[in-house]
């Protein structure tokens, strides 16, 4: 079954004290465009991100991002004990000697806007656990995100079916026109000659030219063409993911086919039922450059 490149995939998890986000989206691209957006912590394993993602993806224009809320018990910062005591000291023996009188609640407001009183442990160093378990959110939203891209690519299933089931419809509604229009030339012909009274004609000749002009108006073969690459359109659907391209080319021999049969045409109702063919294959080619 294919698969649409558009797809979104969202996952989070609680791991060390911090709360883990993982979102990725993707749009249609003709190869794989990958950004991602990675918190510090785990910068150092993008090379195994993108890795991973290329192989699940494929294609696709993608943005990752990886970012970290830390609970309100990591952020705490940490009082320097002793060098707050330092300064009480060095406060309290300038106070005594100039004879400034200190008042307990003033003396802590100014020693907490002191440098280095308080602290906060910035320095962190990712371990194997915590990696795995970070690995596993992004496995998930991968997987989110495929699970998405799949569901999409259901519906353009079903909506190239019914454009394909609609073409086939049309091809065969020619036939009664295409049938008729061979009668319709050779009286056509016959007329015109008998309007050019006194000329004498080699009527062997006629059916030869009869024959020629026939033969270059039939649309038998580009019939059968167009109905073996809807036939091979339908096979490639069905075919497992990774045909977009493939689905593409097919819909480019398509339209040349439907092409050739408008300008074999020489009637308008044969005319009106290519038209309503090329629609239908306007709207295959304008979806199937979201196939995987």
């Amino acid at each position: 079954m294919i698969q649409s490149m558009t797809g979104y995939g969202k996952a989070e998890g609680h791991i060390a004290g911090k709360k883990v986000h993982v979102e990725i989206k993707s749009l249609n691209s003709k190869s794989l465009d990958l950004s991602t957006r990675i918190a510090p912590l785990y910068r150092e394993k993008e090379m195994e991100i993108r890795q991973f993602i290329a192989h699940k993806l494929e294609r696709g224009k993608v943005d990752f991002n990886l970012w970290v809320e830390k609970d309100i018990a990591a952020q705490v910062s940490t009082i320097n004990a002793d060098i707050v005591a330092n300064y009480k000291a060095q406060i309290e023996q300038i106070s005594q000697s100039l004879g400034i009188s200190l008042d307990n609640t003033n003396l802590w407001e100014l020693l907490v806007r002191l440098p280095d009183t308080t602290s906060t442990q910035n320095t962190e160093e990712l371990s194997e656990d915590e990696w795995g378990a970070v690995l596993d959110i992004i496995h998930i939203a991968v997987d989110r995100l495929v699970e998405f891209r799949k569901q999409e690519g259901k519906a353009l299933y079903d909506k190239f079916t019914q454009n394909i089931d609609k073409i086939e419809q049309l091809m065969k509604s020619i036939e009664p026109f295409e049938k008729g229009r061979v009668e319709k030339i050779r009286q056509r012909l016959e007329e015109r000659l008998n309007e050019l009274k006194g000329v004498d004609y080699d009527r062997n000749r006629l059916e030869q030219e009869l024959i020629y002009y026939i033969e270059k108006l039939d649309i038998s073969e580009e019939k059968q063409r167009l109905s073996n690459h809807l036939k091979y359109f339908r096979e490639t659907m069905s075919d497992g993911q990774g045909q977009g391209k493939k689905l593409g080319f097919i819909a480019q021999e398509m339209g040349r086919e439907i092409n050739t049969t408008g300008s074999k045409s020489n009637q308008a109702e044969m005319q009106n039922i290519v038209v309503m063919m090329k629609d239908e294959l306007e709207q295959i080619k304008e979806q199937v450059l979201n196939v995987m």
